[in-house]
């Protein structure tokens, strides 16, 4: 069934690719609707929006309606900083619980495909050099958030299994482009203002995608027959070191990359005195993917290379900071 004829849920419509995707299905004409918590005063006109409040005690049955596909984007990555950092609960809440309620309600609708977003850290935290995480690669998740999201995935295909369900998986690195919040963004200010930063020699490896590329292997998802079952990752096609990273979104925003080498020991000395250890080992550590089964399965290739999506993120930067 072409895109075209499918109606389409999108969950966590508001959220970075939630947005993004909801924009091209929009642009392409393809019916959606997109089921949010709450609307907040940056809704668009992208979507029609249901808020349905607390997804974990969500109806979601109305809001499956005539629906014919769902892209499961809604999530919690991260908690706050006042709780618990050792209590799984609210990842298994967000990302586990409301996923089978979600897919339960799917089967109630009979809907025919569910592509779930999820993250490459279900496979692990870091890749030894030349060994990217492939499609197959058993799970290894190390922190709560990938944990939950490795519960979330056996909830769907036991609910596409027991009711003849199309599940898709796509198992997602770090996400960048217009919009971008988190580590990215602080990364491209502190470069934007021309910070001086201790990443020079860096010789990692890390897998991005560009969320204009996120976009477009979803809509591959929805509709490609071969991708039915699969559990896979997507990326974009080039992986970059972290200073390389710097160093290109240096040139994308027109600025000079001022880096300086400090060695590895000793700034993974520095962040655990500042309780940042996990942030550190994601800087320095590698974590790549190889995506060539997906980009089979889908036909499919990248939209933009890394450089363009850069220089389309480093754009909205400098607009944001104009307006």
């Amino acid at each position: 069934m072409a895109l075209s004829d499918r109606k389409v849920l999108v969950t966590g419509a508001q959220g970075f690719i939630g947005r993004a995707l909801c924009a091209r299905l929009q642009e392409s004409g393809i019916v959606h609707v997109g089921a949010v918590r709450a609307l907040d005063d940056r809704a668009t006109k992208a979507a029609p929006l249901v808020a349905l409040g607390d997804f974990a005690a969500a109806e979601w049955d109305a809001a499956l309606a005539g629906v014919d596909a769902i892209v499961h984007l809604a999530g919690l990555a991260h908690v706050r900083a006042a709780a618990d950092p050792s209590d799984p609960t609210p990842y298994v809440v967000a990302n586990v619980h409301v996923t089978r309620r979600l897919c339960d309600a799917a089967s109630r609708a009979r809907v025919r495909r569910i592509v779930l977003v999820s993250s490459v850290k279900v496979y692990g935290e870091n890749t030894a050099p030349g060994r990217p995480f492939r499609a197959g690669d058993p799970a290894s998740p190390r922190d709560l958030y990938a944990q939950s999201k490795a519960e979330a995935e056996k909830v769907l295909w036991e609910v596409c299994r027991r009711h003849g369900i199309e599940g898709v998986v796509l198992r997602l690195p770090l996400t960048y482009g217009p919009g971008v919040k988190g580590n990215f963004l602080m990364l491209l200010e502190a470069i934007a203002a021309e910070r001086r930063l201790p990443l020079a020699g860096i010789a990692n490896r890390r897998s991005l995608l560009n969320v204009a590329n996120a976009v477009s292997a979803i809509e591959a998802a929805l509709v490609r027959p071969a991708l039915a079952g699969a559990t896979l990752p997507v990326a974009d096609e080039q992986t970059l070191s972290t200073s390389d990273l710097a160093r290109r979104l240096a040139r994308a925003l027109g600025v000079t990359a001022h880096l300086f080498h400090v060695p590895a020991p000793v700034l993974q000395t520095a962040a655990a005195l500042a309780g940042k250890r996990a942030s550190m080992t994601r800087l320095l550590g590698s974590l790549e993917v190889d995506a060539r089964r997906f980009c089979v399965l889908a036909s499919w290739l990248p939209v933009h290379t890394v450089d363009e999506g850069l220089a389309a993120t480093a754009a909205w930067w400098k607009l944001r900071h104009v307006l």
